[in-house]
């Protein structure tokens, strides 16, 4: 008997290749790989036709009832089956849809997949972190949570993906990409921790200085905690999902490029290769920051806001196709479009000025942060293997992180514990509303480092500026220096420049639209920062004071002038002369008060050659009361 291994027949051999390849890869198929589907489908009788006009995978999505036809395949049923047979190629589900109704997308549709994440203690504990943390306690309607925002993310994701897809059948998106991008999108934000961007902003950077963590990491770290305690990994492969492929594509998404050592090469990434370097732009846009986590934020928080939202992420929709560019395929949209996307960096910074970095929410926020700095010691979370960890130190361990929600905050105060009493104090001032005050905002004529050492150091300076005959003293512990960067989403960056556009004639062929062949109007800059001092002491002695100390601050570092700065302190501001510049209203009014060589207003005379500095700025506010009169 011979025992050597039976070679395999050539359709064999087709159907062994096509298991390996039908987890979305049909666009690879040769002639033989195609008819082997047919087979396996029962339409072997059409086989020889397929041969016959030599049909490969990539061109399955371009056949039609009409083609079939002219391909000899006949009667109408069976075109009709053929065609039925290869639309389950790309079909993301046979499965029927779960039906979510959000407030801001209406009633949605996900696949079961996505519910089997949705449905883990992991996801189920983003109802728990509020979205936009502290501004919640601003703004009453901002009681949204992550959770609502990741299932909405996860949605638009698949809306895009499947657009582009119905739009250009050559880019060859399968539902294996589809569910990729929109695990990603459900899944991107799982590493929030307590008040969201307050945890990995303000709190981790002042108990773990030089701590290079953001909550990105901990989103990829969840995300395989989540997968590997669910016994997801067979739920994903009985979906089609190829492992470890997709996953590391899922959490590149979400991250990035995981391996730090490839970041030199051409191509970092190892999920998908370069043809599909558009699918890396949906959730978590590097190049541009024009994505899905943006479209959702941005509708569903100005709902809540109560604030208008200029951007319409249908339209985009409606506009979006992929174009190459220098050997990559990026997302491109409408070049009449341009000016939509401007409003919508606008819109985004406006977001920031009005609520995100509101200066009563920054410092409910920055005293959150501080009543977890004092309990963090004596906070205990049990996490893996029954070990232990603190506030900050659950980053470390995902299964203590999954416990580490906002409710940390009613813990604190409402804990017995003598050694949190410092810690409940504050969180009861918070609740009482009993906060620190803002004593000014300006802003510096040039950008500034910043770091924990810088802001403690200008809180000195502020203690140190106080102007004579101020009455009251002031340590630098009673002040409060924080540094606000706002820019349209990539520092000091135009974020269009990193836009390509196309044209109704010409939609393959991608273009750059520079800023002065759109508007003389926008920016001329993209980034500043704000810097506000706030004060502990809220009595208005102690406030009084701490106005004029920041103002002579200001002074002394050649800061721009408060807003407030003639009413709080009058006597002071004259003495800056770049502070007064003339200027003149369209009717030649003076909008401010002129001021002489000498810094002094041009109706006071100076009766002898040497006066005093107390003399002269009691002449000035004299002279400041007789001109408001």
């Amino acid at each position: 008997m011979d025992k050597r291994i039976k070679r395999p027949r050539e359709d064999e051999e087709c159907v062994v290749n096509l298991t390996q390849v039908c987890d979305g890869g049909f666009w690879r198929w040769t002639v033989d790989e195609t008819v082997a589907y047919l087979r396996r489908e029962g339409l072997e009788q059409w086989e020889q036709k397929f041969r016959d006009h030599g049909i490969t995978g990539s061109g399955l999505p371009y056949l039609t009832e009409v083609l079939l036809e002219k391909m000899g395949i006949s009667p109408l049923g069976s075109r009709l089956q053929i065609l039925h047979c290869l639309q389950k190629l790309w079909q993301i589900s046979k499965e029927p849809m779960k039906v979510f109704n959000d407030p801001i997308h209406g009633h949605i549709e996900l696949h079961p997949l996505l519910v089997q994440f949705i449905d883990t203690p992991q996801f189920q504990r983003l109802r728990h972190i509020k979205q936009l943390g502290g501004t919640y306690l601003v703004f009453p309607g901002a009681s949204h949570n992550r959770f609502e925002h990741s299932i909405g993310v996860g949605y638009l994701a698949g809306c895009l993906v499947k657009a582009l897809h119905e739009r250009q059948p050559e880019l060859f998106i399968t539902k294996q990409d589809i569910l990729c991008v929109q695990i990603a999108g459900l899944c991107h934000d799982l590493g929030h921790g307590p008040f969201s961007h307050m945890f990995d902003g303000m709190f981790i950077p002042k108990v773990r200085p030089g701590e290079k963590w953001k909550h990105e990491i901990a989103s990829v770290q969840m995300f395989d905690h989540l997968v590997k305690v669910n016994g997801l990994e067979e739920v994903m492969k009985h979906h089609g999902l190829r492992l470890p492929d997709d996953l590391i594509f899922i959490k590149e998404q979400i991250a990035g490029p995981l391996d730090n050592s490839v970041l030199d090469r051409s191509w970092p990434y190892k999920g998908r290769p370069m043809e599909k370097s558009f699918l890396y732009e949906v959730v978590a846009n590097k190049r541009n920051g024009i994505d899905v986590d943006k479209w959702d934020y941005f509708a569903r928080d100005c709902y809540h806001l109560g604030i208008q939202n200029n951007f319409d992420y249908q339209r985009f929709l409606k506009f979006a196709r992929v174009c190459e560019v220098r050997g990559k395929k990026h997302i491109c949209t409408r070049d009449k479009e341009v000016g939509n996307l401007y409003d919508l960096f606008h819109t985004r910074n406006c977001l920031h000025r009005r609520a995100y970095q509101h200066k009563v929410g920054n410092i409910i926020e920055t005293m959150i942060t501080e009543a977890f700095v004092k309990a963090d010691p004596h906070i205990r979370i049990q996490g893996s293997a029954g070990r232990f960890f603190t506030i900050s130190s659950a980053i470390e361990d995902m299964e203590a992180y999954t416990k580490l929600t906002d409710h940390i905050f009613e813990q604190i105060l409402y804990s017995s514990a003598p050694e949190l009493s410092e810690a409940r104090t504050i969180l009861h001032n918070i609740v009482c509303r009993r906060l620190y005050k803002c004593v000014g905002q300006t802003t510096s004529e040039t950008h500034v480092d910043v770091s924990q050492e810088k802001l403690l150091d200008w809180a000195k300076e502020v203690a140190q500026s106080k102007p004579s005959g101020t009455d009251g003293n002031l340590i630098a512990e009673d002040f409060v220096v924080s540094v606000i960067y706002m820019d349209y989403g990539m520092k000091d960056k135009n974020p269009i420049n990193s836009v390509h556009f196309y044209c109704k004639n010409d939609p393959t062929k991608a273009i750059k639209i520079r800023k002065n062949q759109v508007s003389k109007l926008l920016p001329e800059q993209f980034a500043e920062q704000l810097i506000r001092v706030y004060c502990k002491k809220t009595d208005d002695k102690s406030l009084e004071a701490a106005k004029k100390y920041f103002v002579q601050w200001c002074m002394d570092r050649n800061f721009t002038k408060p807003q407030d700065g003639d009413i709080t302190a009058p006597e002071l501001t004259p003495l800056k002369r770049d502070w007064h510049t003339l200027e003149r209203d369209d009717d030649g009014n003076s909008s401010e008060v002129d001021v002489n060589d000498e810094g002094m207003h041009p109706g006071i005379r100076e009766e002898t050659p040497r006066k005093t500095g107390r003399n002269v700025k009691m002449n000035l506010f004299q002279a400041q009361g007789q001109n408001k009169l």
